[in-house]
């Protein structure tokens, strides 16, 4: 049966350049969605409304804003994923409690051929057809839901605008040394941005398993 490819861009925590990831595969399929999941609680984190916290939004079910109406702001995450290309974009505003339904929600308003989701805490309730966690090159740390993403996830990229492919898996190599994570992530192969040429291509044979055409082929894409 026919129904959407759905790839899941994860992360080992925030500003590690899992949105910059999910615009630059935007880029490379025209025609594809786009979700954002961002969990919240009912107290403030303290931050700027504008900037982080959602406490405002949320309600007693998972609050789905969808279009370009209800999800474009210029600099901000969705509205990247509109200048990247999307069709369309959704954003699930949810609680903890609301994630598994939050995720369902914004599934079923999919209608593309495929469909990028940024996040991590849905993939409890949802098995994507192909998965990346992203990270520095320097590691950094592991939040509690990459902990859990990272057993479903068959693939890191590793992510710096400023060093090159070999350099980027040379830091993270001696990371995965220094912290002890080498039995928790070693072995998983590694795509960097000189990658995503090969990246596309794997997706692309995962949409067209999902039974999705070629009507519209993915765009080349070349390294930084």
């Amino acid at each position: 049966m026919k129904r959407p490819a759905i790839v899941a861009v994860s992360g080992f925590a925030s500003e590690v350049g899992k949105t910059t990831l999910m615009c630059d595969l935007l880029r490379a399929f025209p025609g594809w969605e786009a979700i954002k999941m961002t969990r919240g609680h009912y107290r403030s984190c303290g931050k700027d409304p504008h900037a982080c916290c959602v406490s405002d939004l949320l309600s007693s079910e998972p609050v789905i804003r969808s279009g370009r109406d209800q999800t474009y702001l210029a600099g901000k995450d969705t509205g990247r994923y509109w200048d990247a290309g999307a069709v369309n974009v959704h954003w699930a505003i949810v609680t903890d409690e609301q994630v598994e339904e939050g995720i369902k929600q914004a599934l079923g308003l999919v209608t593309a051929p495929g469909v990028f989701i940024e996040g991590n805490s849905f993939t409890q309730y949802l098995r994507p057809d192909f998965m990346l966690m992203v990270a520095r090159p320097d590691g950094g740390t592991l939040k509690s839901s990459a902990r859990r993403a990272l057993n479903q996830t068959p693939a890191l990229y590793i992510y710096d605008a400023n060093c090159d492919g070999n350099r980027a898996r040379q830091r993270f190599a001696s990371w995965l040394t220094d912290s002890g994570a080498t039995g928790l992530i070693g072995g998983l192969p590694i795509f960097t941005r000189e990658d995503l040429p090969a990246l596309v291509a794997e997706i692309w044979a995962i949409q067209l398993a999902c039974g999705n055409g070629n009507e519209i082929r993915p765009n080349i894409v070349s390294g930084p």
